[in-house]
């Protein structure tokens, strides 16, 4: 998550150092002097899915003013808990100050409430210095809360523990030696455990990615550090693995710069978990290049900036995104720490996460929402949570009573179950309510003795009738077994890590579709499951039937047993966007011997030209870039521009151009004037890596006013990041008039080949006045653009 607009792109200023800078201010600033309390409130009580069957974006409204870098993770208590970067999150309430690394929570993952905050003043660890606490990642390990946070000042990643979600928090310090063995920021990190336990930590910003294996407690990484993305201003990664694949989320451009932030989540995928991970065109991440692999980008319905995700898993099995965006029409907060602070206002937003053809999109590629979505599925159908003390709802298997079950008490879990005396031969604990055949089921379960087994009944119709995914200490295995009429029909075992922590909570998910059934096991359902197993059901196996758990021996513990309705995948994407039929009058195919703009007849004119070296041949405008800039203050390069035609439209065009050096750059550009345009570029920009190396990539920028900012500024720029370029590349940039909302759109496209194209976000501006289609070729010289055509279509 980064704090520092675009800089010039004539001039490289280390981006590291003013994260540091950034850092750095005093503690006293950074929190208030007078610090109004915040209790925790009393815990939620989950509502039904008939109370909250939609949910609105953003997820903090009325809650916090900002919640950057959001997290998620499913209580053992069986609510949900978010995590966010130190910010003044009550600054509408009169707090001057911050809150560090605040805590929210809900029962719906719709409605949220205040929780406190992981340190305070008090409690702040003295290694922290000046630091301010950023980008939190939390995980269940062995038994508690595990909460790895960026400390700014020091460059480092931090750890802290609790036993429950919300503290208290003891500070484990650093995870990462000095240096770490990562070229650029030790910052935004994620954890992640693979199949068979081995633990890995990502982290890294400011234009690089990083990952190394963690020690058994995950506290340190540990050997090789291999860089798995570079690209500029790449950050924020979260990996998560499904089927074969592992997938490493990370955003990139910037995330806090108000209006004109372009963050987006972009995403690669790999066999390993340490890469090398490649996007939908097959492009590496560690590619000197700008990347495909969109999964979630403005798209012009006043979301700016949508980036820095992390993922979450309904009852049903749908995954969400989690992360945060921008307000278009709220997008700074005031200055704060007595007028030192001045942050961008970053509320959580949550939209559906679609899995269409092997890649992730947000909402199938529609973008973040506005207005009421269907929420979550955050009730079962059958099944609880226990909380209540009570066995009220659930009967033993075989329909005889509870007698052989009670329900215990302990902080973190609060009410769970567990079978009375010694089981020597399975005992069954079953919901009174029926789930749907095809369904997700899950349990957390627990077993403290050597020869003792839990297993969640993932189908129960009676007991010579189930099917049973059994966490077995004595095999150290998930062990499967299904029962029909009483017959057996095999038994399926997947080994345990040899390390599995037998004596806390794992979650146990089954989801059957079809006659297909995959059971995971994983410490808190964050899509990295410790052991998979797949196997086929027979069809008398699969139909409506009741959930539970099962007991073999002491020591067996279950807690937040249910089954709800599998969720329907979406399979297809919204359709793209494809221009109406070309506007001849608006095009040109450069194929004359006159240079464009030089005559009275010339549809074409020029702002500061022409430009000197432009020439006409083989087809194509030929166009030398010009050490001259378009950039805020700095306005001495040339633009070539025409009329745009009235109501929506594309312009196209082909672009052949290899540049050599850093800041080299031609395109597309919508021009106003020399302060409010919009431009979709190949460019070659620096990256943070002090040997100096420069990546190409497609940006798509605008600048403009910013009347919002404190005092107001009176240009801004900012950048977003396209697909990768080529030496030949198509260039697509669509204007729309949003007249509800007063606005100027204008999305982009890039493609290599002319067939297949990778979708930009979309920047706006108020509408102030016309666009005019123009061209640049500008920043450093000793390049040759050469344009094919301009063509404008309608649409």
């Amino acid at each position: 998550m980064r704090r520092s607009p675009r800089r010039n792109p004539g001039t490289f200023i280390p981006a590291l150092l003013c994260a540091l800078l950034a850092g750095l201010l005093p503690a006293a600033q950074a929190t208030a002097a007078a610090r109004p309390a915040r209790e925790a409130p009393a815990r939620p009580t989950p509502t039904t899915p008939h109370e909250a069957p939609t949910y609105h974006n953003p997820l903090t409204a009325g809650v916090v003013d900002t919640f950057p870098d959001p997290v998620m993770i499913r209580g053992k208590d069986g609510l949900w808990y978010a995590y966010g970067t130190q910010n003044p999150v009550f600054q509408s309430g009169g707090e001057d100050g911050e809150r560090m690394l605040p805590i929210l929570r809900s029962a719906d993952l719709a409605h949220w409430e205040y929780a406190g905050e992981v340190f305070t003043p008090e409690t702040k660890p003295a290694w922290h210095k000046g630091a301010r606490l950023w980008a939190p990642d939390i995980r269940y390990v062995d038994g508690h809360y595990t909460l790895y946070y960026s400390v700014s000042a020091e460059n480092t990643v931090g750890v802290a523990t609790a036993p429950t979600p919300i503290g208290p928090w003891t500070d484990r310090g650093a995870v990462l030696p000095s240096p770490s063995g990562c070229a650029t920021g030790n910052i935004d990190q994620a954890q992640f455990t693979d199949e068979g336990g081995q633990p890995y930590l990502y982290w890294g910003s400011y234009d690089t990615i990083c990952v190394a294996k963690m020690n058994t407690a995950r506290t340190r990484i540990e050997g090789a550090v291999t860089e798995v993305g570079q690209g500029r201003r790449m950050e924020g990664g979260f990996v998560v693995r499904r089927g074969g694949h592992y997938y490493l989320f990370y955003s990139d451009a910037g995330c806090c710069d108000g209006a004109y932030s372009g963050y987006q989540v972009k995403v690669g995928r790999a066999t390993s978990p340490t890469g090398p991970f490649v996007d939908d065109e097959g492009i590496p991440l560690t590619a000197a290049t700008s990347k495909g692999g969109v999964v979630l980008t403005a798209n012009g319905n006043g979301w700016i900036g949508p980036g820095h995700n992390a993922l979450q898993t309904d009852l049903s099995g749908q995954d969400w995104l989690v992360y945060h965006a921008i307000s278009s029409d709220d997008p700074d907060l005031k200055p704060a720490a007595g007028g030192t602070l001045k942050l961008s206002k970053r509320p959580m937003l949550m939209d559906r996460l679609d899995w269409i053809d092997g890649w992730p999109v947000v909402r199938a590629g529609a973008g973040p929402s506005q207005g009421a979505r269907r929420a979550p599925v955050a009730s079962w159908a059958a099944g609880g949570t226990f909380n209540d003390g009570s066995l009220k709802g659930w009967h033993g298997g075989g329909g005889s009573g509870t007698g052989g079950w009670g329900v215990e008490h302990e902080p973190d879990a609060q009410g769970f179950v567990a079978p009375r005396g010694n089981p020597t031969g399975p005992v069954h604990l079953v919901s009174d309510r029926s789930a749907p055949a095809a369904r997700r089921a899950e349990a957390d379960l627990r077993v403290t003795s050597a020869t003792g087994a839990a297993g969640l009944l993932a189908e129960y119709t009676g007991p010579d009738d189930f099917v049973v995914a059994w966490l077995d200490r004595e095999r150290n295995a998930l062990v499967t077994d299904v029962r029909i009429d009483g017959h057996g029909r095999g038994i399926r075992t997947t080994p345990l890590p040899p390390d599995f922590a037998w004596d806390t909570w794992h979650n146990v998910a089954a989801e059957i579709r079809g006659t297909r059934m995959t059971v995971e096991v994983s410490a808190d359902r964050l899509r990295d499951a410790v052991a998979t197993q797949e196997r086929a059901l027979p069809a008398a196996a699969v139909r409506p039937g009741k959930v539970g758990v099962a007991a073999r021996g002491t020591g067996v513990a279950a807690d937040n047993v249910g089954a709800a309705a599998l969720h329907t995948p979406v399979t297809t994407r919204v359709p793209e966007r494809v221009p109406g039929p070309l506007l001849p009058d608006y095009s040109d195919d450069f194929d004359t011997a006159t240079v464009p703009g030089t005559t009275a007849d010339s549809p074409w004119s020029w702002v500061r030209g022409p430009a000197s070296g432009v020439t006409m041949a083989e087809g194509a405008l030929s166009w030398p870039t010009q050490g001259a800039e378009l950039y805020l203050g700095t306005n001495t390069a040339s633009v070539l521009t025409r009329d745009a035609p009235p109501g929506d439209y594309t312009v196209e065009t082909r672009l052949r151009f290899a540049p050599g050096r850093a800041n080299q750059q031609a395109g597309l550009v919508l021009y106003g004037n020399d302060d409010r345009y919009l431009k979709l570029v190949h460019a070659v920009l620096p990256v943070s890596h002090t040997d100096g190396k420069a990546t190409h990539v497609t940006e798509f920028a605008k600048e403009g006013e910013r009347p919002t900012t404190t005092p107001p500024t009176p240009v801004a720029y900012g950048p977003m990041f396209g697909g990768p370029p080529a030496d030949t590349l198509w260039m697509r940039l669509s204007y729309h008039a949003d007249t509800t909302r007063n606005e100027t759109e204008v999305c982009a496209a890039t493609s290599t080949d002319g067939v297949r194209w990778t979708h930009t976000g979309v920047w706006t501006l108020p509408t102030v006045s016309r666009l005019r289609i123009g061209l640049v070729a500008q920043n450093t010289a000793g390049a040759i653009a050469r344009f094919d055509y301009v063509r404008t279509y309608r649409g």
